[in-house]
């Protein structure tokens, strides 16, 4: 034998947090930013899994030291994504 409760339903029809961010019109700043983190992120694991120093990858990525530092560095928003394209 079953007994529900009553819950109160929740009104899930409000806005989403990607509307919010474009009613306050920063979503692809900070979609860009997620982006960024995410990279930064994923290189750092790389760079520990093979056990290479900033010097080698960076010399693996064609770039200077203290590029892929401003890379690696997720709240340093000047290195944009067609910089990292490059």
């Amino acid at each position: 034998m079953s007994i529900r409760k009553n819950r109160k339903r929740t009104d899930r029809s409000g806005s989403t947090f990607d509307s919010f961010l474009e009613q306050e019109g920063i979503r692809e700043e900070v979609e860009a930013l997620a982006i960024k983190r995410v990279l930064a992120w994923q290189l750092e694991q790389a760079m520990q899994e093979q056990r290479k120093t900033k010097q080698a990858m960076a010399r693996q990525l064609h770039t200077s030291r203290s590029q892929l530092d401003r890379l690696l560095d997720p709240r340093n928003v000047s290195v944009t994504l067609d910089t990292i394209t490059r």
